[in-house]
């Protein structure tokens, strides 16, 4: 499903305004919900639990909030999504940093090794960044067009496309053939594509 999302879109520049207005409420619901999952998953990545995670997340669209009026958005200098990758980035090397001298409680032992494993360059890390993005962009895909399906088409979608089961043991268990199986994944798929470009369309607006 991964090659759906080959190409992942800027950020839309009318919610980058809409975010300098405080008061716009609206735009920063939906800038929450479509970075909020990212910048969480993209810490517990980085081997942080999951409190951590969650007030990286929180930190990180604090900071957003503080300096969106003064960012001056030029897609020439440097995306948006890359500016916000480095605050994410930073927020999880500075509270690691900070417990160097500390005594690590349980499940803090991977999360400095992955910080003293880091590569002196980014490149690793902002590939999983724009993968978070780009299965957070295909999650809500996913939730525009389930509705759209009879149970039996979207579980043959799931079995066989996302839990990579068989065409044949999902055919089994939704008494179904194999083609048919196969017609509803591609139908499915199909659709996601669609809806997936016109979340890119959106994007560009």
């Amino acid at each position: 499903m991964d090659r759906v999302l080959q190409n992942s879109p800027i950020t839309r520049v009318s919610l980058l305004i809409r975010l300098r207005d405080a008061a716009d409420h609206s735009a920063w619901q939906q800038f929450a919900e479509l970075y909020g999952p990212v910048i969480y998953r993209f810490a517990r990545g980085r081997g942080l639990q999951d409190a951590d995670a969650a007030d990286v997340m929180q930190d990180t669209l604090r900071s957003v909030s503080n300096a969106i009026g003064r960012l001056d958005y030029d897609s020439a200098k440097g995306s948006f999504r890359g500016w916000l990758f480095t605050i994410a980035r930073n927020k999880i090397f500075n509270l690691l940093s900070s417990r160097k001298n500390k005594p690590r409680a349980a499940g803090d032992t991977a999360a400095h090794e992955l910080l003293q494993a880091t590569p002196s360059d980014d490149n690793s890390l902002e590939e999983s960044w724009e993968d978070e993005y780009r299965r957070r962009l295909a999650g809500i895909a996913i939730e525009r067009i389930k509705g759209e399906f009879q149970p039996n088409t979207w579980e043959a979608f799931w079995g066989t496309a996302v839990n990579g089961e068989s065409a044949t043991d999902v055919g089994e268990r939704l008494g179904m053939s194999s083609g048919a199986v196969y017609v509803a994944k591609s139908r499915v798929l199909a659709r996601l594509k669609e809806q997936v470009q016109r979340l890119i369309d959106e994007e560009d607006q």
